[in-house]
């Protein structure tokens, strides 16, 4: 009835993008932060050297990823590698600075078909976990009034304290399952990004669902990275 093999006891699912709005959020705080720098490099935004920060630039390296992480694969992708560490922490914390007053501002919302498979995996007895590169699930969680159904939760904080490799790299995954006792063949990934899904078939979970809410535009991307199930939201895997 949940749209998952017989041998699934537990789900993993990632946060922002998968059972809460705050992807969109995120989207927006990095591209002001990205573009800022992007133009006081290049001189202004009328100058020929500046080129935006786009929401392809956000999907393709930031989406998933741990802070620093997105910063790193998103300058390289511009060829701009001479950044000291400084500077790229200083454009991560500008982006949660902004990310943490929208969602003061009340600007998380769960999706309802998310709540909606939430409570019938929860009603049908399949155990829930949360793994998300944000250092703030926590807040994200309470804000969108959704740790009720959480068992446990991985999230960027634990990350960096236990040195794990982040998206696409299985480990915060791996890490899930194993706090909820069980090998990843008995556990399905939930992610809504290209590097999650990555994770999720490299790590070898026993069903890996992928959440295309781009109206299609990831759904081939999604499948080439491993997903064993595309959809459009959640609710779709429930019965009609």
């Amino acid at each position: 009835m949940l749209g998952l093999p017989e041998a699934i006891s537990v789900a993993l699912f990632d946060l922002d993008g998968v059972l809460t709005s705050t992807a969109v959020l995120h989207r927006k705080a990095w591209k002001t932060a990205f573009d800022d720098f992007l133009s006081e490099r290049a001189g202004g935004t009328d100058s020929p050297d500046f080129v935006e920060f786009t929401d392809q630039d956000y999907l393709d390296y930031v989406d998933g990823r741990p802070r620093e992480a997105g910063v790193r694969a998103f300058l390289h992708s511009r060829a701009i590698d001479d950044v000291d560490d400084d500077t790229i922490a200083a454009i991560g914390t500008g982006k949660n600075e902004m990310f943490l007053t929208a969602l003061s501002e009340g600007g998380v919302e769960a999706y309802p078909g998310s709540v909606r498979y939430l409570n019938a995996a929860r009603d049908a007895g399949l155990r829930i976990a949360v793994v998300t590169s944000s250092k703030n699930g926590a807040a994200v969680l309470d804000a969108a009034d959704l740790s009720q159904f959480v068992e446990v939760r991985v999230d960027g904080l634990e990350i960096v304290e236990k040195g794990l490799a982040g998206k696409p790299a299985p480990d915060s995954f791996l890490l899930g399952a194993e706090l909820m006792g069980v090998p990843p063949a008995q556990a399905a990934v939930f992610e809504d990004a290209i590097s999650g899904v990555q994770a999720g078939h490299a790590g070898q979970f026993g069903f890996v669902v992928a959440i295309d809410r781009h109206d299609g535009a990831q759904t081939e991307a999604m499948r080439a990275a491993g997903a064993s199930v595309v959809v459009g939201d959640l609710d779709e895997l429930l019965p009609a």
